[in-house]
């Protein structure tokens, strides 16, 4: 479980009653698509006629731009999930990476979802030996990607989750 017990405001909408802005919420989106982006071809590669994780970052992209409705884009996050489930190791994870990126639409805080997953793929895919440097180096690749406006809020909310998240958040 990624999510904390107590939700973070700073990771709830204001129409919820938090403070994230529409704008910030966007930026989470996209920072959370790059990260699943990232690690995609590791689930492409073993399952390439699946659309599902594709098709969830997608939908996630459209939320952002105003096209595709927030539980539209959930549940394509939903489906990349579904696709997961009888992979094993990297393609999982990066199957995971998307689904939780798709799901950000819907809850802010999916953001570090997708971002562990791909982590915990980025470890998977790494030669013997070597998961702890790959998962160190795609720490910082992304939190190179992080837009500016949200760069604080995401590196604290990875110090405060980081035992929720498999305590791969660390460069």
């Amino acid at each position: 479980m990624i999510l904390p017990p107590e939700r973070d405001p700073r990771l709830t909408t204001v129409r919820r009653g938090g403070t994230l802005t529409d704008a910030d919420h966007r930026l989470l989106a996209l920072w959370a698509v790059a990260c699943a982006e990232h690690v995609l071809p590791l689930v492409e590669a073993e399952r390439p006629d699946d659309p599902r994780p594709r098709a969830a970052l997608e939908a996630v992209r459209g939320w952002v731009r105003g096209e595709v409705g927030m539980m539209a884009s959930r549940a394509a996050g939903g489906h990349a999930m579904g696709a997961a489930r009888d992979l094993r190791g990297a393609s999982r994870f990066a199957a995971y990476a998307c689904g939780q990126a798709a799901c950000v639409a819907h809850v802010a805080a999916h953001d570090l979802g997708a971002a562990a997953y791909a982590l915990k793929a980025v470890r998977a895919a790494a030669a013997p030996g070597e998961a702890e440097a790959a998962g160190r180096a795609e720490c910082a690749w992304q939190r190179a990607q992080l837009p500016e406006a949200v760069r604080g809020l995401v590196l604290e909310d990875q110090e405060r989750r980081n035992p929720l998240c498999w305590d791969l958040f660390h460069t």
